[in-house]
């Protein structure tokens, strides 16, 4: 059953969300936490209950794989809050993270993996590319980042204990497990432990009513018509004039269906009482590329920046790895969207679209170093300029994230 795709899908989604919100009117806010992990958990199994071939010809519940999935987890992060009382040393941190990330890269290198298993006949005789091509499932990825987050955090010393119900709550969290956005821990134990008062449980009701109307114009409507009359009609077109013409139906159309679904996931979260952070802030009137990914995907992006793009820098610097002091922000904004392309998938397009964003965020900060002197893009007149530009650049990139040009 794919998340907020059919009526089913909302028609269930109301049915878990009814009690919650009586039980917050009434005050009886403990039933609705160990309601919310009882309904994740029936979420988690009606999302997952298709069977699947795992190992050795087993057939294995998918709901099954995935519950299992998010309690390992559990225990990788519970030993990670144990080894991390007794010791600094990080060869234990890079052991948990590598564990955690295992399956996320079996499922991406799933054919490389194979190849190389092949070269080892005992291997080979029953492991496979489908075999580890098994191990995914419909939002692995967004469930990795999440487990990263609470890694990562305990790393740091900033998360010291990990309640089993909050933990696999945030974990599983059914309104956006299959797509995210994605939540770090931190601010989603806030929303968990916090008690709301009737005055908030309305407030979170209006602002998911509001969501629910903006989720269904874009992915409903917007999307749906850009679909049918722009994006089909180009999407078989050999010149460049049709290429141009797809280049921004896609762009549109990724936006308004991507941005939909983020409401519709963040509109459920605010009934819940969890404010999951919102995915996208007008990213197509962004004046640079920057400022473009404080706009576009943003639970991701910030996400690479806090863990990926600000620690790398933090080392490059602290260590002296580079002899020009723009060159750790360089190479830093280069692993980050290498890493951000590769989470997407390892096909080529996703791997050049990752490289194409690095290249223009290294530009823009060049360019920027260089206008501080000549005034290039100032005023109004600049400022349309600079979004125009950037626009255009985004779709672009877009257009490469589709595979057509590769195609």
């Amino acid at each position: 059953m794919t998340p907020y795709a059919s009526l089913l899908y909302f028609g269930l989604s109301l049915y878990a969300a009814v009690p919650v919100v009586l039980s917050g009117l009434i005050q009886r806010l403990k039933l609705a936490r160990v309601w919310i992990v009882a309904v994740t958990a029936l979420m988690v199994w009606l999302q997952y209950r298709d069977a699947r071939h795992v190992w050795l010809g087993a057939m294995l519940s998918e709901s099954v794989w995935v519950l299992g999935f998010a309690f390992a987890h559990y225990l990788l992060a519970r030993v990670w809050l144990v080894i991390r009382r007794h010791t600094d040393h990080r060869g234990p941190f890079w052991l948990v993270i590598s564990l955690a990330l295992a399956p996320l890269a079996a499922t991406r290198f799933a054919p490389l993996f194979a190849l190389l298993l092949a070269l080892c006949a005992p291997c080979a005789s029953f492991v496979s590319s489908a075999s580890l091509d098994a191990i995914g499932f419909l939002g692995i990825s967004y469930l990795t980042f999440r487990s990263l987050d609470v890694l990562i955090s305990v790393g740091d010393g900033l998360i010291t204990k990990l309640p089993p119900g909050q933990y696999l709550a945030f974990l599983l969290f059914f309104p956006t497990l299959s797509s995210g956005p994605v939540d770090r821990y931190q601010r989603f134990a806030g929303d968990w432990s916090r008690d709301r008062s009737r005055a908030e449980v309305l407030d979170d009701l209006d602002i998911a009513v509001r969501l629910l109307f903006r989720g269904l114009l874009y992915k409903f409507i917007l999307a749906a018509l850009i679909k049918q009359h722009w994006l089909d009609p180009t999407s078989h077109a050999s010149t460049w004039p049709g290429t141009l013409a797809y280049m921004y139906a896609y762009s549109f159309y990724l936006f308004f269906d991507f941005a939909g679904y983020s409401a519709f996931a963040v509109s459920l979260s605010h009934v819940f009482g969890i404010h999951t952070p919102e995915n996208f802030l007008r990213p197509f009137a962004a004046r640079n590329i920057r400022d473009f990914w404080n706009r576009w995907h943003i639970s991701l992006s910030t996400w690479f920046r806090d863990h990926v793009y600000m620690r790398f820098v933090m080392a490059a610097t602290q260590r002296r790895w580079f002899k020009q002091r723009q060159m750790a922000s360089y190479v830093g904004f280069a692993v980050s969207m290498g890493l951000m392309g590769l989470w997407h998938g390892t096909a080529l397009h996703y791997l050049l679209y990752g490289a194409y964003h690095a290249m223009l965020l290294i530009g823009h900060d060049v360019f920027s170093r260089w206008n501080k002197q000549h005034k290039l893009l100032t005023g109004r007149l600049g400022s349309a300029a600079s979004i125009a530009l950037t626009f255009n650049a985004v779709c672009f990139g877009l257009l490469i994230f589709s595979g057509r040009l590769i195609s």
